[in-house]
């Protein structure tokens, strides 16, 4: 049986882990072998990464909404619970939004909010 090499593959694949590496530092971006351990890792934490942001965007918006309605003498869950039951479709970027750039419409939002508690 004829031994086969993988030449043209090999060297495609090769390349294509030290273009991935590169930037990273001494052996990182020289060594096949570490090179292709530094791809995966960076990997893992790239794909960690895309989920942990989310969470620190919604944490960010759950805090400025929390400050805006305190200001408006209503606490965070409050507020949520009412526009639950005020049936108002408004997740928490948008009301971030509201808060930081529209303290008149954040304000609306939150009279219907108290209406929704009171009735």
């Amino acid at each position: 049986m004829p031994r086969v090499t993988r030449g043209k593959r090999r060297i495609q694949y090769r390349k294509k882990i030290l273009r991935r590496a590169r930037g990273y530092y001494g052996a990182r971006s020289r060594l096949y072998k570490t090179a292709e351990e530094a791809v995966e890792k960076a990997g893992v934490y790239a794909y960690t990464g895309r989920k942990i942001r989310k969470r620190d965007f919604r944490r960010l918006w759950a805090a400025r909404i929390n400050a805006a309605a305190r200001a408006h003498g209503i606490s965070y869950s409050q507020l949520m619970n009412g526009l639950r039951q005020a049936e108002v479709a408004l997740n928490r970027k948008m009301l971030a939004a509201l808060a930081v750039d529209d303290e008149a419409a954040f304000a609306a939002v939150v009279g219907v909010a108290k209406r929704a508690l009171s009735a």
